[in-house]
C-alpha cells in the first residue's frame, strides 16, 4: 500500500513561485511512476507532471511547460512540483499520485494511489 502526503500549497501572487512536496510512507517509489494533476473550480482533473523514479523520465501537460519542474529526491522518497511563474488559470486543487511504473500514464484513472490535495490560488 502507498499512502502519499501533500504539502506546500497557498496563496500567491501571479507571476511568483510555490514549491509543492509530496511523500510516500511504507513504500519506496523506486518501481514506480509519480504524477502531478489539478483540478481548478468547475473543471475536470487534468493532467500536469509526470515522473519515472527509475529513469527520470518526465513529461508535461503543454499549459505548464517552461514554467513547472517535476523532480525527485531518492533518499526523503519525495517527490516535488516546482511552480514558477504562476498564472491565474493554476489555481487549482493539486493532487499527487502513483502508479506502479508506466512508461507514459497521462490520465488520473491509470493511478491508483493519491494524495490529499492541496489548494493553489494565484491572485492576478
Amino acid at each position: 500500500q502507498v499512502q502519499l502526503v501533500e504539502s506546500g500549497g497557498g496563496l500567491v501572487q501571479a507571476g511568483g513561485s510555490l514549491r509543492l512536496s509530496c511523500a510516500a510512507s511504507g513504500r519506496t517509489f523506486s518501481a514506480y511512476t509519480l504524477g502531478w494533476f489539478r483540478q481548478g473550480p468547475g473543471k475536470e482533473r487534468e493532467f500536469v507532471a509526470s515522473i519515472n523514479w527509475n529513469d527520470g523520465t518526465r513529461y508535461y501537460a503543454d499549459s505548464v511547460k517552461g514554467r513547472f519542474t517535476i523532480s525527485k529526491d531518492n533518499a526523503k522518497n519525495t517527490v516535488y512540483l516546482q511552480m514558477n511563474s504562476l498564472k491565474p488559470e493554476d489555481t487549482a486543487v493539486y493532487y499527487c499520485a502513483a502508479v506502479r511504473y508506466k512508461e507514459k500514464a497521462l490520465q488520473s484513472v491509470e493511478y491508483p494511489y493519491w494524495g490529499q490535495g492541496t489548494r493553489v490560488t494565484v491572485s492576478s
